[in-house]
């Protein structure tokens, strides 16, 4: 079991990076010393559409993260939104509590034990202005996760996330991103919750056009063709969240 004198070393050489690579070294290192075989610091962004401006550092199997990265799942991975509801580590077999499981997520959980990846922590990041991200440590399916070590992984997986931000520099929603009105965001809140214009109307006391011309305005202010893409670029963004759209 990590004691206390050995947290601290490990904490200090996460804080004290200064590249992604000595950065990766230190996850290894006190991922492995609290019993885990995984670990994730990442943003939860489509790395296949979004290019090199976020950060991801992991060791997880190869075969994962390429079925991963080919399903889009950055943004709507079941770990990932469970993270948007809560800013305290969490165990993965608390998931089904928090967010509502699609047949989709189960499978996505199930693929995820079948290339050897058991129960989790995930640490999650949100940081306004940017990319919700999270740091989760991992065990192999055959391994049970150590509750003694939590706090500490706690710790680390927020001290992890602040040093990748300060090693990379970056925010990852710009200050010219796009703003919307308190009623285009509402618009765009009901649209997320599957309301139609004239549902979204009533409960607005707006008229149906009027809202219509809301969410084509937030549509051209996104640069987005299509609804759907209008409710994912505001949930990235931080205009509304998984909780706005689930009422928990």
């Amino acid at each position: 079991m990590i004691n206390l004198a050995a947290a601290k070393e490990f904490l200090d050489l996460v804080r004290h990076a200064t590249t992604n690579h000595e950065l990766y070294e230190a996850l290894a290192i006190v991922c492995a010393a609290m019993g885990f075989d995984y670990f994730a610091l990442t943003h939860h962004v489509d790395f296949t559409a979004r290019g090199t401006d976020a950060v991801r550092l992991h060791n997880y199997p190869p075969n994962w993260v390429a079925w991963f990265d080919e399903n889009g799942l950055g943004v709507t991975d079941p770990v990932h939104r469970a993270s948007q509801i809560t800013s305290a580590g969490f165990l993965w077999d608390r998931v089904p509590g928090m967010i509502k499981l699609t047949t989709a997520d189960r499978d996505v959980l199930e693929r995820a034990r079948g290339e050897g990846i058991g129960d989790g922590f995930t640490v999650p990041a949100h940081i306004p202005g940017e990319a919700s991200g999270s740091c989760s440590f991992a065990v192999a399916p055959s391994s049970q996760v150590c509750d003694d070590h939590l706090p500490i992984a706690q710790l680390v997986g927020a001290f992890a996330f602040e040093a990748a931000r300060r090693i990379n520099q970056i925010r990852l929603v710009e200050a010219d991103s796009p703003t919307l009105t308190e009623r285009q965001r509402d618009c765009v809140l009901w649209m997320a919750r599957g309301k139609s214009d004239w549902e979204m109307a009533q409960i607005l006391g707006l008229s149906p056009e009027t809202c219509t011309q809301h969410l084509n305005t937030a549509r051209e202010r996104f640069d987005v063709a299509k609804r759907p893409q209008l409710a994912v670029r505001a949930l990235f963004d931080g205009h509304i969240s998984f909780a706005d759209v689930f009422g928990r």
